[in-house]
């Protein structure tokens, strides 16, 4: 059974700093490529970031581009986001994924972990 954790998010000050992480279990984590999302309230999920199973390639949506950095720990089973001078529409609830690369998963994706919160200020 697949399992995610993530954590490291909290509250900041707009232009501040946060590097979330994500721990998974349950399947070959130098296998899957993997993502960030995140969800803010009464919006749709979106994409955030993606970084490929061996590392070497990274994707992110406009509106982070310049400021997050993806990375991953394969020894590890984690999944990072280094996120630089947050912005308040950057405030949402951030979740991680395996095996999806530049997309968002469907609907019915079961594997969502708990998030992690992060709220910026103005």
């Amino acid at each position: 059974q697949v399992q995610v954790v993530e954590s490291g998010g909290g509250l900041v000050q707009a232009g501040g700093s946060l590097r979330l992480s994500c721990t998974v279990s349950g399947l070959s984590f130098d296998d899957y490529d993997m993502g960030w999302f995140r969800q803010a309230p009464g919006k749709e999920r979106e994409g955030v970031s993606w970084i490929k199973w061996s590392g070497f390639e990274t994707y992110y949506s406009v509106s982070v581009k310049g400021r997050f950095t993806i990375s991953r720990d394969n020894a590890k089973n984690t999944l990072y986001l280094q996120m630089n001078s947050l912005k308040p529409d950057d405030t949402a609830m951030y979740y991680c994924a395996a095996g999806f690369f530049g997309v968002v998963p469907p609907p019915g994706y079961k594997n969502w972990g708990p998030g992690t919160q992060v709220t910026v200020s103005s």
